[in-house]
């Protein structure tokens, strides 16, 4: 068995669910290797559509989320001889001689646009041998997924398997088993040790605060609101991710702060986890399911809406959130 995950680069949250996968398959052995289903249109292609992403996701947020309610409600919009459709469908051969090249088995899809693809070759290659697997990393049946051609759908939770039915996905190909998370969400450190890795002091109530790998969101204002109600047995801190410009701007702002600790990009986050008593971040599919693993409560904001609008709801509906 040889296995190729096929991941895609708008947002860590499908590259994190790639790197899972392949711990899980290295564990037993099974050879796995990653691709950028992007990249075999081109490599400009993909770092376009990677650059673009994080400015909607960072500055016109509600753009993003009226083009994805715009594609809830027109899916013809991914059906084959569609734009999007034939654009993908364009990396096709690359992909197939690239599958063929590695003597691949099994591609597992962490993104929808990875599983269009190969749909687009499967429509041209209908002979191809392996099995193609779709995961799901967010908590409801995504746009485009229904036109997608699977041999099998894992879906984070059964009670989603009517809304992927209604969509058109068949039945018997749909295991709802959940999401997949790295290694270092499985475990859990002692509170005390875990706060003193992090340079934190055992006593203190410590309140994460991250927005995703890009540092959208409104960070800067919810970070202003903390800076005038922490208490004084209590620590902030704010996660910037890869927005260099969020972080220079929180450390002019909040650098001398005496509770609140302004981070750029970070290794540790299953660290800092077990080191806080409260999460507040947006409803990513896998960073809600990380803390859900962690046993660690969230606050969730609304920053992007459209496919964390439906991951909002399943946390808030199962008690593992609140909202405001």
């Amino acid at each position: 068995m040889k296995t190729l995950i096929l991941a895609c680069h708008t947002g860590e949250g499908h590259n994190s669910t790639a790197t899972a996968i392949i711990q899980a398959f290295e564990r037993r052995d099974i050879p796995c290797d990653r691709g950028d289903s992007l990249a075999f249109l081109s490599g400009w292609v993909s770092s376009i559509v990677r650059a673009g992403h994080e400015q909607i996701y960072r500055h016109i947020p509600k753009a993003f989320s009226v083009g994805y309610r715009a594609a809830e409600e027109h899916p013809r919009a991914f059906q084959k001889r569609s734009l999007t459709y034939r654009l993908l469908a364009g990396g096709a051969k690359r992909l197939k001689e690239f599958i063929e090249q590695g003597e691949y088995d099994t591609v597992v899809c962490t993104h929808a646009f990875s599983a269009l693809m190969v749909t687009g070759m499967l429509e041209k290659y209908p002979d191809m041998k392996p099995r193609f697997l779709f995961v799901a990393t967010d908590y409801t049946c995504t746009p485009s997924v229904e036109c997608c051609h699977m041999d099998a759908f894992f879906i984070p939770d059964a009670c989603l398997i009517d809304e992927f039915v209604s969509k058109g996905v068949d039945a018997e190909r749909i295991y709802p088993v959940g999401l997949p998370v790295r290694e270092p969400f499985l475990s859990k450190l002692d509170k005390r040790e875990a706060k003193e890795r992090c340079g934190l002091s055992p006593d203190t109530k410590h309140l994460l605060v991250m927005c995703g790998s890009m540092g959208c969101g409104p960070l800067e204002k919810l970070t202003e609101i903390l800076s005038e109600r922490l208490e004084s047995d209590m620590v902030a801190t704010v996660i910037c991710g890869t927005n260099k410009t969020l972080y220079q701007t929180l450390c002019r702002r909040f650098g001398d702060h005496e509770r609140i600790r302004v981070l750029g990009y970070v290794q540790n986050v299953p660290e800092l986890m077990d080191a806080s008593e409260l999460y507040l971040t947006k409803p990513g599919g896998i960073s809600v399911t990380e803390a859900t693993v962690k046993g660690l409560p969230m606050v969730l904001v609304n920053a992007v809406a459209g496919c964390e609008e439906h991951n909002l709801r399943y946390c808030l509906e199962g008690g593992m959130a609140l909202t405001a």
